[in-house]
């Protein structure tokens, strides 16, 4: 009695659909965004739920540029749940074809729209090599550096590489070069802003240069 029971719980699990899919349910996206998770999940109606492959279900959504993070994982009797981070905006990249597109915070490209979203610094990528995952997270390097006084003065961001970023301070331009030893660049251009310089470089911080 006892195999019998265990053998028809098994197949109840693993092969019957009665515990089978029936619905997914997406979370940590809305509208069109969880529509577009949703579809990606290819479980058909009425497959076990105990033999769902989440990994693989997890693989496929991850896949699509917007999310960020994702796990998946079952909710009995017969729900599977996709849980869902998309990317955030944290820059808005004017490409060299004229495109803007919204950047995350890791510098992966993620949307193009046809308007920077309010409070998402404007950055101009000017070449192909300005337009490259390093040299966006150059920028990056260089809006998560600054404090927010002197943020708030920025405007005219510009990467031609990952080793060359401009931006005008006011009425300066300033040299910003890489991403690298920002706290140090910050230091320094604090110190020269007093001066009466057009362009402030600071691009190798242990020799700014003013003009």
């Amino acid at each position: 009695v006892a195999a019998g029971l265990a053998a028809s719980l098994v197949w109840v699990l693993g092969w019957s659909s009665i515990l089978g899919v029936s619905d997914v349910e997406v979370s940590g996206a809305t509208g069109a965004e969880a529509t577009a998770v949703a579809e990606l999940v290819e479980v058909p109606v009425g497959t076990p739920l105990a033999r769902v492959d989440t990994d693989a279900v997890a693989e496929r959504v991850r896949g699509r540029v917007t999310v960020a993070e994702v796990s998946v994982r079952r909710s009995w009797p017969s729900t599977l749940a996709v849980d869902v981070v998309l990317r955030t905006p944290a820059i808005v990249v004017k490409n060299p074809q004229g495109q803007l597109e919204v950047v995350d915070a890791e510098g992966i490209a993620f949307k193009v729209v046809k308007s920077a979203p309010k409070g998402v610094p404007l950055v101009t990528a000017r070449g192909p090599e300005g337009a490259t995952r390093d040299a966006l997270q150059s920028a990056l390097a260089l809006l998560n550096a600054l404090p927010p006084e002197m943020a708030a003065q920025v405007s005219g961001i510009t990467v031609s590489s990952a080793s060359l970023v401009t931006f005008t301070l006011g009425k300066r331009t300033v040299v910003w070069g890489s991403g690298e030893a920002s706290e140090r660049k910050v230091a320094i251009l604090t110190a020269l802003l007093p001066t009466k310089a057009k362009v402030i470089d600071v691009s190798a911080p242990d020799t700014p240069v003013t003009r």
